[in-house]
């Protein structure tokens, strides 16, 4: 999610087919083999509407598919509002429960795994346990799972996809009750080292409609 004009590291953008980029998103997914894909995006960027459209070409195509909700794998209240319902360090750091997704959505996924995944684990809008059931995961399943601020977490995953907004557009596509998560936003994904980790997608997301991918 990079400020306008800052482009470090990469090359110049590839314009791409919005349904050219789900196609080719699936088909990078190992045939034949349980596949773990993150859908990184800010909520501006609706990753979880990107990852359903994607889950549903897969599935038009005879591979089983899911989508896992980031924000069904919230913390409790309790934790996220510790210090304020608008607290920015704590939307980094404490909002979301990524040790949950690893355990429940992931590491089931892996070879030894219980074969079986956790679609929702905590209820956001009753604060309530979700009471979900595990479902079973077919030796070909794909899981999508999205939402913003999962890139640099240390998942284990198969392939990885960061819908990026600029810092204009974030702005302006993020509710006005939501506003104060841009600023947060914006530090985190300036902060995230790029020698650390391969993003397999990196996809300008301003224009939905138009996307375009960057040269890795």
């Amino acid at each position: 999610m990079d400020r306008p004009g800052k482009m470090v590291g990469v090359g110049q953008p590839v314009p791409i087919f919005p349904d050219l980029l789900v196609e080719s998103i699936v088909d990078s997914c190992p045939a034949g083999a349980r596949t773990i894909v993150l859908v990184d995006g800010a909520d501006a960027a609706r990753p979880v509407e990107f990852a359903t459209r994607t889950a549903e070409h897969a599935r038009s195509n005879g591979r089983p598919a899911a989508v896992v909700d980031l924000h069904d794998y919230v913390r409790p209240a309790s934790i996220r509002f510790e210090y304020s319902r608008t607290d920015e360090l704590s939307y980094r750091t404490l909002w979301f429960d990524y040790d949950a997704v690893a355990r429940e959505v992931i590491a089931p996924m892996r070879p030894g795994g219980r074969g079986h995944f956790l679609p929702r684990l905590w209820n956001e809008s009753t604060d309530r346990s979700a009471r979900a059931r595990s479902v079973d995961a077919a030796p070909n399943q794909i899981v999508l799972i999205a939402g913003p601020m999962l890139l640099g977490r240390g998942l284990d995953v198969d392939v990885s996809v960061q819908l990026r907004l600029s810092e204009g557009a974030l702005r302006r596509r993020t509710d006005p009750a939501d506003q104060w998560t841009c600023a947060p936003l914006v530090e985190y994904y300036d902060s995230l080292d790029p020698s650390a980790g391969r993003t397999d997608f990196v996809v300008r997301w301003d224009h939905p409609d138009r996307p375009a991918l960057e040269r890795r």
